[in-house]
């Protein structure tokens, strides 16, 4: 019990900084006290004061509003990527380990395929090609997204069910479509769940990857790899132009992974089926 105390306080530490970093970006235009794609070459790479908090870029503008923007744009495309990758591969995993046979084995067939892509390299030629910008992120992100949750929800359905009460429902006669509803679904949402959390941290990372390589998030707009890609000229110099960011990115993802980490200890699930191999 006090075991399960505390996981529950990290829970709701780690939440509230994740609720907060959603509430900022939500709210940006009522936080920020300047436009952040505005350029003002007479406050280039100003030292941080009591009007710019975390100092200016070298166009002048603002970092501390920058950091806020772009806050709201790494979560909208995590938010849109995983909804989109943890309902395609729960309902394929579902569907797979339910009815088994010819169905399992040629989904299983297509998620072996995409596991053999290097992701990663595909999603760059992605948007190299097609172009950066939130739409294709999430459809490159979103395209190897999937197949993890359906492997491990298979995994969770082969197990469930053949308990016992899942027999005894089937042998009173209730259909398929009832019993992956009511009693398969609310059985595999926790794990499923836990995975979505810890995934955004690396969607988060993937998409500031692109954007700091040139190939995400088009600029003038606001986003923590772009910044981190625009202040590396100027890392002896002035080096909080990529410190601020550094740091939003990485409270962001570790407050993601941990809560995420937490969760899977709450809710007593194998650490093992969460790791991507």
């Amino acid at each position: 019990m006090k075991m399960k105390n505390k996981v529950k306080r990290k829970i709701l530490f780690w939440g509230f900084i994740i609720l907060s970093l959603i509430l900022i970006a939500i709210f940006a235009d009522v936080i920020t006290t300047h436009n952040p794609r505005l350029a003002n070459l007479n406050n280039k790479l100003l030292p941080p004061c009591s009007e710019y908090l975390l100092g200016t870029d070298h166009m002048g503008r603002c970092i501390l509003c920058r950091i806020i923007y772009g806050a709201r744009i790494s979560l909208l495309v995590a938010g849109i990527v995983v909804s989109i990758t943890f309902t395609l591969g729960t309902t394929i995993g579902i569907i797979s380990g339910y009815y088994g046979g010819i169905i399992d084995n040629l989904l299983m067939r297509i998620v072996d395929v995409f596991l053999a892509f290097p992701s990663f390299l595909f999603t760059l030629s992605f948007v190299g090609i097609c172009g950066g910008g939130i739409k294709n992120l999430v459809i490159a992100l979103s395209i190897f997204g999937w197949m993890y949750y359906a492997r491990i929800v298979r995994g969770e359905v082969l197990v469930i069910k053949e308990k016992e009460f899942i027999k005894a429902i089937k042998g009173m006669g209730v259909g398929n479509i009832y019993i992956l509803f009511h009693h398969i679904l609310p059985n595999i949402l926790g794990p499923a769940i836990v995975i979505a959390t810890m995934d955004i941290g690396g969607i988060i990372l993937s998409t500031s990857g692109l954007s700091f390589l040139g190939v995400g998030i088009h600029p003038p707009t606001p986003e923590w790899g772009y910044m981190l890609n625009d202040g590396k000229l100027y890392l002896s110099s002035n080096p909080n132009l990529m410190i601020f960011p550094g740091i939003a990115i990485v409270v962001t993802i570790l407050a993601f992974n941990f809560l995420g980490d937490n969760m899977k200890d709450y809710i007593d699930v194998n650490e093992s089926k969460y790791l991507k191999i």
